[in-house]
C-alpha cells in the first residue's frame, strides 16, 4: 500500500472569520450578480473574479482582484481566507473542481499565507498536476521553512513521478523536523523500496509502526517485501497481524488469500479472496495491485486466483 493519503494540506486550511462575501457555485450559495462596471467594495471584486474564473475569464478575474487589494487590502485577504476555507471542504468532498479555483484565487489575495500555499499544493498533487503542486508546495516552505508537511507533500509528488531518489531527499528533509511522523517514515520506506533496497524499507516501516502500532498497511508492506524475497511464511504472519489490525482492509486479505491459497490452503485461500473483493473490487486489478506495490511473484500467484475465482 502506498501512503500519500488526503493529508493536512487539505485539513489545516488558514482560519478566518466568515464575511459577507457570497462565494461561488458551492451548493447552497447563491452568486450576487455584478453587472455594474465601478463595483462598490473589495468583496464584490472578489466574487466577481470567482465568476470570471469559473467562467474561464482568467485574465478579468486576476484584474478584478487587484481592484480588490487596492481598495481594500484587508478584506481582500480576508475574503482570500474564507475562500481557502471553502475550498479545504470541497477537497474534502473530491470535488475538486470547485477547490481548485477557490484556493488559486486565495493565493492571490493572501500571497504571503503559507497555509494557502500548501492547501492550493495539496489539491494540485490531488488532481495530479505534479509541476504546479511542486511550485505551490515550494513557495509554501519558502514562507514557513520548519513545517515537515510540506516536504512530505513535495516527495509525494516527486515518488508519483517515480522520481524517487528526490522523494527520499524530501522525505528525510521532513523527517529531520518531524522524527517520529509514522506516514513519514512509510513514505520513506515505499520510496527505498521502489529503488530495491529492501532492508531499509523495512527498517522504516518498522520504525512506523514503532511509532503507530496499529499501522496496518507498514506491517502489510514488509509482507510484501518478505514475499518476493521468498520467506512465504514470513509474508504470511505480517498480513495476519495486518488484518488483525483492520479486518476491513482488503489488501492484507487478498494478500494473505493468495499466500494461502499457492502454499495449497485453497479453501481458505478461495474464501478469503472473495471476501477481499467483496470489500473493495478494485483488488481485482492487477494492475491497481501492481501501483500499490505489488511485486512480481505475488501478482503472478494473484492472478492464479483471480483467473480461478472469476472462472466459477
Amino acid at each position: 500500500m502506498l501512503g500519500i493519503p488526503l493529508k493536512t494540506y487539505l485539513t489545516l486550511a488558514p482560519s478566518a472569520k466568515p464575511t459577507t462575501i457570497a462565494v461561488g457555485n458551492i451548493p447552497g450559495n447563491k452568486p450576487i450578480s455584478t453587472t455594474s462596471s465601478v463595483l462598490s467594495n473589495a468583496q464584490a471584486y472578489v466574487q466577481q473574479a470567482l465568476e470570471r474564473w469559473d467562467n474561464g475569464d482568467k485574465q478579468k478575474a486576476i484584474e478584478d482582484l487587484k481592484q480588490a487589494q487596492q481598495l481594500d487590502p484587508d478584506k481582500a485577504e480576508k475574503a482570500g481566507l474564507s475562500l481557502a476555507q471553502e475550498a479545504a471542504q470541497a477537497a474534502q468532498s473530491q470535488k475538486f473542481d470547485l477547490a481548485l479555483p477557490r484556493a488559486q484565487i486565495a493565493s492571490y489575495l493572501a500571497p504571503k499565507n503559507d497555509k494557502v500555499w500548501f492547501l492550493l499544493g495539496g489539491i494540485y498533487l490531488q488532481t495530479k498536476n505534479f509541476d504546479e503542486a511542486i511550485a505551490a508546495l515550494t513557495k509554501a516552505q519558502s514562507l514557513n521553512p520548519k513545517n515537515a508537511d510540506v516536504l512530505f507533500a513535495i516527495g509525494s509528488a516527486n515518488f508519483q513521478q517515480e522520481k524517487y531518489q528526490p522523494a527520499i531527499v524530501n522525505y528525510q528533509a521532513g523527517l529531520k523536523l518531524k522524527p517520529n511522523d509514522p506516514e513519514g517514515l512509510f513514505d520513506l520506506g515505499n520510496a527505498y523500496y521502489k529503488l530495491g533496497r529492501f532492508s531499509d524499507a523495512i527498517a522504516q516501516y518498522n520504525k512506523a509502526i514503532s511509532q503507530d502500532q496499529k499501522f496496518w498497511a507498514a506491517v502489510n508492506n514488509i509482507g510484501l517485501i518478505k514475499y518476493e524475497q521468498g520467506d512465504i511464511q514470513g509474508a504470511i504472519q505480517q498480513w495476519q497481524t495486518a488484518v488483525s489490525l483492520d479486518k476491513q482492509a482488503p489488501e492484507p486479505l487478498l494478500a494473505l488469500a493468495v499466500a494461502l491459497y499457492t502454499k495449497g490452503d485453497r479453501q481458505q485461500g478461495l474464501a478469503m479472496g472473495q471476501a477481499a473483493l467483496r470489500i473493495n473490487k478494485r483488488y481485482g486489478d492487477l494492475d491497481f495491485l501492481k501501483q500499490n506495490l505489488w511485486g512480481d511473484r505475488l501478482l503472478a500467484d494473484t492472478k492464479k486466483l483471480l483467473q480461478y475465482l472469476q472462472s466459477r
